[in-house]
């Protein structure tokens, strides 16, 4: 297939902006990421952003965009519009995930059967899809049959504050705020609360440490059936004095203070498509406990300690590690740091995702 490029002075891209729109955590944020930096980094693409209703985005939002003189159209969460093969325009699909496929528990059978028929089809169809890891393109591939050379790899860049360090004054005085903080030294996991996120074993391997060694466990995020299911174990080992479970910080300076000043992150994962948290940690310098399993070694590089995530005896050794040396928590931060900045800088993965869009239109 041969791909030519567009005149760089008229860049015109069609973007499915619901969750640019009307998400406020992975996908969203994505969404908006990726935009915004875009068209802050080059001047001659112009954003067609659509907030649809359910059905024209389906079944008609394609020939909209044709229509307006686009040039091209991107899924930005998974999904195109099925009228896109009627138009003339390219279209790019990012996958996130499929863990529809690989953590099929946590869906029930009719959503599963619905993500397969709407994102299949899309990863199908699309002229190029973007995976937003190694191990997200490896799961595209097997499970959809989509060809590598129809597959480019473009990791996702975190919100831009977080590239800038927050002073460290100001991020205790935010974190201060906390009553449960005052003056403790504290861990820290951010994610929601599922049997994929791992929480549960994160709090066994916390369990198990010595009572005189343990800091406050901070759990930023919110769950339903699986919450309960974690908040009965603290209850039965007598922790609901050391682990706080904030479910309503939605302000991001608050996260980086709280990744500034965490001796650690947790985040053991079973399965994700990249691992934001982890970026996000590391880029404030923060040493991160992860998995050694799905996008996460991607995301996390060989400064982290990556453990086997079902092992509640490897999360417990990594913490002691960790919480026993101050160096070795230092040296993993600052070396997690420049990794994340050489992988992840925003302005390399905008420019990549540039480039891609000007091969195809």
């Amino acid at each position: 297939m041969l791909f030519f490029f567009c005149n760089f002075a008229d860049m015109k891209i069609a973007f499915d902006a619901k969750r640019y729109y009307h998400n406020h955590t992975g996908l969203g944020n994505y969404s908006r990421t990726l935009v915004n930096d875009l068209t802050l980094q080059f001047s001659d693409v112009e954003a067609v952003l659509y907030d649809s209703k359910t059905m024209e985005r389906t079944f008609r939002l394609g020939r909209k965009a044709a229509g307006e003189g686009c040039q091209l159209f991107h899924g930005l969460s998974n999904e195109l519009p099925r009228d896109i093969v009627k138009t003339d325009i390219s279209s790019v699909v990012t996958m996130h995930d499929v863990a529809w496929r690989t953590f099929p528990d946590m869906y029930k059978p009719w959503d599963r059967l619905i993500y397969d028929w709407k994102y299949g089809w899309s990863a199908r169809h699309a002229t190029r899809v973007v995976c937003i890891s190694q191990s997200t393109k490896r799961d595209v591939m097997r499970f959809y049959d989509i060809p590598e050379e129809r597959i480019s790899v473009i990791y996702q860049s975190v919100g831009k504050h977080y590239y800038t360090p927050m002073d460290d004054k100001e991020a205790e005085r935010i974190v201060q705020t906390l009553p449960y903080l005052k003056d403790r030294p504290y861990i820290l996991t951010v994610g929601s609360i599922n049997s994929r996120k791992n929480l549960l074993n994160m709090v066994k391997a916390y369990a198990a440490l010595p009572q005189k060694d343990r800091p406050v466990f901070v759990v930023v995020g919110n769950g339903r059936e699986y919450r309960r299911k974690v908040e009965e174990y603290i209850k039965e080992k007598n922790l609901q004095n050391d682990i706080h479970i904030e479910s309503n910080i939605h302000d991001g300076r608050v996260l980086q203070a709280l990744y500034t000043r965490a001796m650690l992150l947790m985040y053991p994962s079973f399965y994700e498509g990249f691992g934001l948290p982890v970026v996000e940690a590391s880029l404030q310098r923060c040493p991160v406990i992860t998995s050694n399993v799905s996008s996460l070694p991607e995301a996390a590089g060989d400064a982290a300690l990556q453990c086997n995530p079902a092992s509640v005896g490897e999360l417990t050794d990594a913490l002691q590690l960790l919480l026993e040396n101050e160096q070795e928590r230092k040296w993993r931060g600052n070396d997690s740091y420049d990794y994340c900045m050489r992988m992840f800088h925003p302005d390399t993965l905008t420019r990549q995702m540039y480039e891609m869009y000007a091969s195809l239109c």
